[in-house]
């Protein structure tokens, strides 16, 4: 077969065909050209009940639809929610370990379906493991972050079995291990060790769902978890997403405790830290505070990593439209933005549809920002 005509087709199209999405430097790659990620958060169908005890096929019809939707739009990623506190998945002892990823060993089918589905439509998929924004449950999550014997089995009963299962599936993006620590973390707390010392916390309302846990464990955890990935998978991308720069930046007296330096000063593991950075930006009383993501460009954070907007609203966005946001974050030089939530049904945030608005103001974009269009 004269392979010349579909090159030149993959090259007038602008798109990035196979492979897998890595990083270089400061910015993403995917078959060797500079990637912007655009998208939105799933964030999730049925909250923590999606995978794992066949629930996926229950969920796959909506799933279908959001990816779709995000398709359609010329989005390339998606952030989905999965053990959120633990509810469904992994399975847990009554004493509270792990022992699976699942009750009836279902798990890993049902996830490598969705990524399956996932890659069909070019969607990138980053699973986010677990959430600190809501508390509902906090028996069996506490017990992983403070007791690292229960931690472990976490990791050798359910993460390291998953990472193996998708590890080379063209789909999956990457992993975000918590959802905004800083809504059960322990504000206001004095330590002679900076890492641990959440007094500048206090000012960005953090703890809000419950002072639970003290800054070392919540970073051991990520730390832990982030070097079990990375230790199966080398070329893992891995993240966790900040509720705002004001703990994912030492600039503007903030203080970047998702740093290297902090994570392995928590874990002791010189792999246990992010590969890339990701942050949530909304308004406060309609306004943005001085180091939000849409007031500065991304540099101005002075980060060694790629950074991603990885949740925004228009609805909390000081009047920015969803079409300015993404357009904002292109040209900004973010590695990438994610609307909340496709699966939108709460209250005064974006409409689905909004959100694809949004997506489809970088359909095609090939600039200095990144490609936007990849064929898995």
């Amino acid at each position: 077969m004269n392979l010349f005509p579909l090159l030149v087709l993959g090259c007038f199209f602008g798109l990035s065909a196979g492979g897998y999405l890595t990083r270089s430097g400061k910015h993403f790659v995917h078959n060797g050209k500079k990637v912007f990620l655009s998208g939105a958060n799933t964030a999730w169908v049925a909250y923590g009940y999606d995978f794992g005890n066949h629930q996926y096929q229950q969920r796959r019809n909506r799933y279908l639809y959001l990816m779709d939707k995000v398709k359609n739009a010329g989005g390339n990623s998606m952030r989905t929610w999965v053990h959120i506190e633990g509810d469904t998945s992994p399975k847990f002892d009554h004493n509270g370990y792990v022992t699976g990823l699942d009750s009836d060993g279902s798990f890993i089918s049902d996830f490598k379906r969705y990524l399956d589905d996932a890659k069909a439509r070019n969607i990138l998929i980053f699973p986010c493991l677990w959430n600190g924004a809501v508390v509902k449950n906090p028996g069996p999550l506490g017990g992983l972050i403070y007791d690292t014997h229960k931690l472990q089995s976490y990791l050798d009963k359910a993460l390291i079995p998953w990472v193996k299962a998708v590890k080379d599936h063209p789909a999956l993006g990457g992993w975000d291990i918590i959802n905004e620590f800083e809504g059960f973390i322990k504000p206001g707390e004095l330590n002679s060790e900076p890492c641990f010392d959440t007094t500048p916390l206090t000012k960005a309302g953090a703890g809000w769902a419950g002072h639970l846990y003290p800054a070392q464990p919540l970073l051991r955890f990520i730390s832990w978890q982030a070097d079990a990935i990375r230790r199966v998978d080398p070329n893992a991308l891995v993240t966790a997403g900040s509720s705002s720069q004001v703990s994912q930046s030492d600039q503007w007296g903030d203080r970047n405790y998702y740093s290297d330096h902090c994570l392995i000063k928590a874990g002791g593991k010189q792999n246990g830290t992010l590969t890339f950075y990701s942050t949530h930006t909304y308004d406060w009383q309609h306004k943005f505070s001085a180091d939000a993501t849409f007031l500065h460009n991304a540099d101005d954070y002075k980060l060694d990593k790629p950074l991603v907007i990885a949740e925004f609203a228009s609805s909390s966005g000081a009047g920015m439209t969803i079409q300015s946001q993404f357009q904002y974050a292109y040209d900004h030089g973010y590695d990438g933005a994610w609307s909340w939530h496709a699966n939108n049904g709460e209250g005064d945030w974006d409409s689905t549809d909004l959100q694809m608005q949004g997506i489809a103001t970088l359909r095609g974009k090939n600039g200095t920002g990144g490609q936007v269009a990849i064929h898995l």
